[in-house]
């Protein structure tokens, strides 16, 4: 007798399969206890392993979270649209606004750790800033928090001669950020490139963006051109990939 796909799947997939269905059905809704453990033991007729094994794909997959001594509940937040052109948009941050407004909408963002040094250029990122050996930079630290969740670390470098003296340099860089900064010092970014890639977290990215067990994290690395292809800023940053839905939208 022939079998389906779904009778080949492992018992733990089927039951974690039933489980998104009924996520996105709206049986559970955002901020619902799952069943737990003891409750897909009996329904299933699986061992304990197996009903853990289920619910640990959901937490991996960023729809449920585990509250300790409470179970495991759909997660209330909603994943980040990222709009990876509109956000870059010249007349966003030349009109004094964030490039975060073209990705939150109503909600509330904070960015709540804020570090700003000067440094020597880090060997992978000199050669992308033209930087000689002895050159410094300035660097931007940041955490931002999306209704009261970490969802990105970031990492700014930007010349240190090009940028000294201006806001670039302060913790607070004013309306339009450091892109409308750099236009006021005659490097207006012309031209953006970004690279996207992922793997596992650290140890500190995991703490910092409080991860849940065996969620990876998403690097994107932009470089920021300004007239006749100088770079002016090279920005890394570490996205929670549970957090985050990257949308590219452009013409044919």
């Amino acid at each position: 007798m022939a079998t389906n796909g779904s009778d080949r799947q492992p018992k733990y997939q089927r039951i974690a399969s039933d489980l998104k269905d009924a996520i996105r059905s709206g049986t559970y809704g955002p901020g619902d206890r799952l069943p737990g453990e003891n409750d897909l033991m009996a329904q299933y007729e699986v061992a304990r392993m197996t009903a853990r094994q289920a619910l640990g794909v959901l937490q991996r997959e960023g729809l449920v979270e585990a509250r300790k001594g409470a179970g495991v509940f759909v997660r209330a937040f909603q994943p980040l649209r990222r709009r990876g052109i509109q956000r870059l948009a010249r007349e966003r941050w030349g009109g004094g606004r964030s490039i975060w407004s073209a990705d939150i909408g109503e909600r509330t963002l904070v960015v709540d750790h804020v570090r700003v040094t000067e440094e020597r250029a880090p060997d992978h990122v000199a050669p992308v800033l033209d930087c000689g050996e002895t050159d410094s930079v300035c660097v931007r630290r940041r955490r931002f928090v999306l209704d009261g969740k970490p969802v990105l670390l970031a990492t700014s470098y930007l010349p240190a001669a090009l940028v000294a003296g201006s806001a670039i340099t302060q913790e607070d860089t004013g309306p339009g950020g450091t892109y409308a900064r750099l236009a006021e010092l005659g490097y207006k970014p012309v031209h953006f490139r970004e690279e996207i890639r992922s793997r596992m977290p650290s140890q500190d990215e995991t703490a910092q963006l409080q991860l849940a067990a065996g969620t990876p994290v998403i690097l994107i690395c932009r470089t920021a051109f300004a007239d006749e292809g100088r770079p002016v800023e090279v920005n890394e940053m570490v996205l929670d990939s549970a957090a985050y839905v990257l949308e590219y939208d452009f013409d044919a």
